[in-house]
C-alpha cells in the first residue's frame, strides 16, 4: 500500500497563484508516473499534470504555460506550482501515484478560483 498525502490548495482570486504538494510513502525512484488530476462538479475526473520517472512532464492543453510540475526526490514530493488561475480552475485536486498497473490516490484538496 502507499500512501499519498496532499497539501495546499484554497481560495484565490482569479490571476493568483497557489501551490499543491503531494508526498508519497515510497521514493520516487520506484513510481512509474506522478501527478495531478483534477474534477469539477459534474465533471469527469481529468488529467492535469504528470511526470515520469525519467523526468518527462505531460499537461492538459488547458493548462500548459500556466501550471508547473516539479519533484524533489529527496523528499518524494511533487509540487504543482499554478499561476494565473482561472475560475474554470475551481476543482477538486487529487494527487495520482502509479506503480507498475496500480493507482493510488489522495483524498483530493479543494482549489477554488474567484472572478
Amino acid at each position: 500500500q502507499v500512501r499519498v498525502v496532499e497539501s495546499g490548495g484554497g481560495l484565490v482570486q482569479a490571476g493568483g497563484s497557489l501551490t499543491l504538494s503531494c508526498e508519497a510513502s515510497r521514493t520516487i525512484l520506484t513510481i512509474n508516473t506522478m501527478g495531478w488530476y483534477r474534477q469539477a462538479p459534474g465533471k469527469q475526473r481529468e488529467l492535469v499534470a504528470t511526470i515520469t520517472r525519467q523526468g518527462n512532464t505531460n499537461y492538459a492543453d488547458s493548462v500548459k504555460g500556466r501550471f508547473t510540475l516539479s519533484r524533489d526526490n529527496a523528499k518524494n514530493t511533487v509540487y504543482l506550482q499554478m499561476s494565473s488561475l482561472k475560475p474554470e480552475d475551481t476543482a477538486v485536486y487529487y494527487c495520482n501515484v502509479l506503480i507498475v498497473r496500480t493507482d493510488y490516490w489522495g483524498q483530493g484538496t479543494q482549489v477554488t478560483v474567484s472572478s
